[in-house]
Order: C-alpha cells, then structure tokens, then sequence
C-alpha cells in the first residue's frame, strides 16, 4: 500500500456534513493534497467512506475511538485510522486489517505507547499548544518515529513543523472550513490548499 503520508501533508475534515466527497477529494487533490481523513464526528462518515473506495481514492477516517468504529471504518475501506489519543483496541483492529493507524499522543510516554502498540505513526496532538520546538524535542529521543503534529498547524508554521523533524503535517480547518464543505465551495478549498503546500516549502 502507498504511504498515505509521502506527500507531507494530511487534510483533516472536520464538518458537519459533506455534500459530496468526490468533489472534497477532488478539490483538495488539485491544490496538492492527496492525503484526506474524514471523521467520525461528520454524519455518515463511512457512507463517504465508501463511496471514495469505490470510486478509487481511499480516505482515512479519524476521531477512531473504539474497536467497533475501528472495525466500521476498516470494512468501509479506510485507508487508515487516526485517533486522538492513544486507544489500545483501535491500533489492535488496525493492525490486524494490515491498515496502518496513527495513534494520537503528547507526551513522550505516550508516544513510547504508541509505538509499542503498533502505529505507523504517532500524532502529536494538540500540536499548537507547544509549537514546532516541542515537536523538535521529542525528536531527540525518538529520532526514528514518524511524528505527524495535528491541531494548530497552518500555513504560518507548517514549513517549521516539517523542518523540526515532521514527517507529515495536519492541515485542518484553515484548509477545509466546514462552512466551505457544507456549501461544496470547491475552488476555495483548492486555493486553501495551494496556499498551504506553498507554505510548506518555507521562505524563498
């Protein structure tokens, strides 16, 4: 399976509903971010879910909180799980599908969790709350775990997470607004979207 992370960055949706998921795909897509996760707080999530399979652009499905949603999302066709914390039974389900999980962790107790419980990666989260400097330090002793910050990162610091050691970076509600979702304004998520990969590159 092709890294859902090779491309840096992960879009996290976070809307009430979505009016139709080809177009959010799509859009998000031609401003340069291929990696989408949907999640469980919008109304049917796995029936978007599957309708991105079907149509052959797998997304991930986030805010996985137990083994049932875990398995829900799986049977969908999730191309991967994201939890906001670190969630034994979810990585456990994810494992076993062979679908990779990035449990959700702050503290490098919890990233050491994480790890041995299997994720591909480890989401720092709330990642704003200490910045790109707190992402650097816990690079130190874990320079080989693949770090993903979500929750505070834009187009002003997205540049610095990824230079502090990110393997990827979460762009959320200044990419994909839910107002913008529910409204299927399409053209000004991929200008959201150019505007933050552009960012991604830092200072010219």
């Amino acid at each position: 399976m092709t890294d859902p992370l090779r491309a840096r960055v992960l879009a996290v949706v976070r809307a009430p509903s979505i009016p139709d998921v080809h177009g959010l795909v799509a859009a998000l897509a031609d401003g340069g971010i291929p990696t989408v996760e949907l999640t469980f707080t919008t109304s049917d999530v796995l029936r978007h879910v599957a309708a991105a399979r079907d149509a052959g652009t797998p997304v991930g499905v986030g805010t996985v909180l137990t083994a049932d949603q875990a398995k829900a999302a799986v049977d969908a066709g999730a191309g991967f799980l994201v939890t906001p914390g670190v969630r034994a039974a979810v990585a456990e389900v994810g494992v076993a599908a062979g679908v990779p999980v990035y449990l959700g962790a702050f503290t490098p107790t919890e990233v050491a969790t994480a790890v041995d419980l299997g994720a591909a990666a480890v989401k720092i989260f709330p990642a704003g709350l200490h910045g790109p400097r707190y992402l650097s330090d816990l690079r130190g002793p874990f320079p080989d775990v693949p770090l993903l910050p979500s929750g505070g990162v834009n187009a002003e610091n997205a540049a610095a997470f990824l230079a502090a050691g990110a393997v990827a970076v979460c762009a959320g509600t200044g990419v994909v607004p839910p107002a913008a979702v529910a409204a299927g304004d399409w053209s000004d998520i991929t200008a959201r979207a150019i505007a933050f990969t552009t960012s991604m590159e830092g200072p010219s």
